[in-house]
Formats: C-alpha cells, structure tokens, sequence
C-alpha cells in the first residue's frame, strides 16, 4: 500500500522516477504561476492562484504522460501523485469484477444528499486512452450532487482497443444495470470529455437497436466531433490543460478501423430524433468549447431538448474542483437540479 503522509495534501504511489517527476511538475507549476501572477497577474480574471497552480500542473503532468512511448507507463505516471479528495471521503467505493468490470460509488449515510432512487451510468474521461486514479474524484462530486447510487464500468482504452470495444463496453453495463432491476425511467447517463462522447454514443445505440432509454443523458465537457473542428481547439490552449495534438492522436487510435464521421463516433453528425433530453456543461476557455456548442446549437435547431450551460473563464472538467471554486459548485449544483427535475 502507498504510504500517505498527513502533512501533505496529496498521495504519492507507483514508481519512485514517476513520483519525482510528479513533484517536480508541482514544484515547476507553483513557481511558475507564482512568477507569472506577480508579472503579468492571473492567466485570466476569474482564475485565483491555487487554481491556475492546479492548471498548470494538470498542463504538465497531461503532456508527459501523454509523451511517454507506453501507453500503459502514462497511465501509470498520471496516477503517481493524486490530490486527496474531500468528496471521494464522503463515498463508499465498491469494487465490481464480473459479469462487467467497474466500481460502485454511493453516498455514504452521512453526506448530504444521501442516496436516493436513481441510478447513475457513469462513462469516465480521458480521451479514451487513460482512466487516472483521480477521476474517482469526479465521479464522487457527481454521486454525491445527484444523491444517486452511481455504476462507472472500467471499459476498454485505447490504442489497444479501438472503436467500437468503449461502445460495445457501454452497452454491456447498461444492459446489466436492467438485469439487476434498475428501471430505465430510473437511469442517467453521465459521462465527462470521451466519456460524454460515449455518453452520446450510447444513446444512439440503444435508440437505433430499440432497447429502453434512460431518463437523461448528461455530457460533461463532452468530445462531440473526433474530427476536432473549431476554432477554439488552437485558441484556448493556453487556459486547458489538454493540447489539440492530444485529442488528434487519441482519434487516431479510436478510428483505426472506423469514419471519424460516424455518429457513434462523432455523435455532431448524429440526428437526435428519439432521443431523450440531453444536458451539456461546458466552459468557454476548453478547446472543445466550439464543437460543444456547435452540438448543442444544431440539437435546438432540429428540435431537440438539449440544454448547454456555459461558464466563462472555465476550462476542461473544472467541476471537478468541487468546493474549491465558486464556478464548480455552481456546476454541480446545477447537474444535481437538472438530474431531480427530469427524474423526481
């Protein structure tokens, strides 16, 4: 087991090279912003400086994972130092091996908004090639604002695994979620970055093979066109903390064998007809900030229910800060209404 230490406010693990690398991409981040702040003042107005440390940090540690040879040694590199995570405190956490692989996560009885009865699909981020240790922080903020018991399968990564073994991964742990009961009426689908596009991808899915749709689909910061179209994939990568020749290989390897035109694959190009209502998060200094709102833009012109909140000065899955900034509780906050009013 990892030794933590209580004086510290993350968690080192793995290798002792990827921990000193860790450290050192904290060190460089703080001195870094701390600097830049003094010269030049925050990246952007609404940013204060434990958050842009935090960016630049992300900046740091996303491109030398994503720069490693192994796909499998970034993983493990992405994972060697993990902020604590107040909400992950306020879950129990548990492991499922089989017939899926993936973990439980639900409101433990003394958090606020404890469980209720509502299930949660949770489809994780990262570009499809990486699932950090740290995203369970993410999930947990979304369990604990909704209330629900939520389910996050381990689906396959890419490059090993290309389109459509996520898809087919996706299905497999809804159809399971209807064999133990969970009614449809009952079910939300959530998924953050490729996991919003798997999100999307799914309902389209169920739709086109008529099987029973859930309630909800909800995307956060959701990758809707693997193609990267947009303006803002080059404009904002000074304030995201994921670069445009990330998403370009992770399409790549998701599309070996597939059109990146495809609506399972770049759900943009998908028509919504049949689908049940769809709420999207975004902020508007993430490179995907254009080909979200191209979505959300065409859904409403073809008359479908979908909703897209947007906040300024906000980069890519900032609500996973939960109550550091006044912008993710905010977020979340919202999610959890929106959640309550179309499943009451």
């Amino acid at each position: 087991m990892p030794r933590t230490s209580p004086r510290l406010p993350f968690r080192l693990s793995g290798k002792w090279s990827h921990r000193l690398m860790s450290l050192q991409a904290l060190y460089h981040a703080t001195l870094f912003v701390a600097l830049r702040r003094l010269a030049r003042g925050p990246r952007l107005p609404n940013w204060s400086w434990s958050f842009e440390t935090a960016i630049r940090f992300l900046q740091l540690q996303t491109a030398r994972a994503f720069d490693m040879a192994d796909p499998a040694e970034g993983r493990a590199y992405e994972s060697s130092l993990v902020f604590h995570s107040p909400a992950v405190a306020k879950v129990e956490i548990e492991p499922v091996a089989a017939p899926v692989s993936g973990h439980w996560f639900r409101p433990r009885a003394s958090a606020s908004g404890s469980s209720r009865d509502l299930t949660v699909l949770y489809l994780h981020g990262g570009g499809y090639a990486y699932y950090a240790e740290a995203h369970a922080n993410l999930i947990a903020l979304v369990t604990l604002a909704t209330g629900a018991r939520t389910f996050a399968p381990d689906y396959r990564l890419i490059p090993e695994h290309p389109f459509p073994a996520q898809l087919d991964d996706a299905r497999a742990a809804y159809a399971w979620l209807l064999a133990r009961g969970v009614r449809p009426e009952r079910l939300v689908v959530i998924g953050d970055s490729a996991g919003g596009n798997l999100t999307l991808a799914l309902l389209l899915a169920l739709r086109d093979a008529g099987e029973p749709l859930p309630a909800l689909g909800v995307g956060i910061a959701p990758w809707t066109d693997v193609g990267n179209s947009g303006a803002s994939m080059r404009d904002n990568e000074a304030y995201d903390w994921v670069e445009k020749r990330m998403a370009d290989r992770w399409a790549e390897w998701l599309c070996r064998d597939a059109d990146p035109r495809d609506p399972l694959v770049s759900p943009i190009h998908a028509d919504l007809q049949g689908l049940p209502p769809i709420y999207l998060q975004a902020g508007d200094a993430e490179i995907l900030y254009d080909m979200i709102r191209a979505f959300a833009e065409q859904a409403r012109a073809r008359g479908h229910d979908t909703t897209l909140d947007v906040w300024p000065g906000m980069n890519h899955d900032f609500q996973a800060f939960g109550d550091a900034i006044p912008e993710s509780r905010e977020a979340l906050a919202r999610l959890g209404e929106v959640v309550a009013r179309h499943v009451p």
